[in-house]
């Protein structure tokens, strides 16, 4: 059973930082792109970053680049998203999600067959 269990959440002051964490199980972690979306209330889940299998590739959303650093160890089957200068539009609840589908598709929520149950971020101003 293919499973991915996010971490890492929580509350914090505007500025600060958290690192999540996504643990997967079930399959070869290596073989599959990762991605993080987002979603606030009231809005839709959005893209916020991707890594390829082998790690070599990212992709970010533009309001999130320079603060953002999505990276995997694929010994440990984890997936990680540090996030630094948090700001309150960043809260929402991160979702980490595994796709078989090709890097050009890495964007598309739709794409992602594996989701995690969702940790809250939320930023204070």
């Amino acid at each position: 059973q293919v499973q991915l269990v996010e971490s890492g959440g929580g509350l914090v002051q505007a500025g600060g930082s958290l690192r999540l964490s996504c643990a997967a199980s079930g399959r070869t972690f290596s073989f599959y792109n990762m991605g993080w979306f987002r979603q606030a209330p009231g809005k839709e889940r959005e893209f916020v970053a991707a890594i390829s299998g082998s790690g070599l590739m990212t992709d970010y959303e533009d309001s999130v680049k320079g603060r953002f650093t999505v990276s995997r160890d694929n010994a440990k089957n984890t997936l990680y998203l540090q996030m630094n200068s948090l700001k309150p539009e960043d809260t929402a609840v991160y979702y980490c999600a595994q796709t078989q589908d090709s890097w050009p598709d890495r964007r598309k929520s739709y794409e992602y067959d594996t989701w995690g149950q969702g940790t809250q971020v939320t930023v204070s101003s």
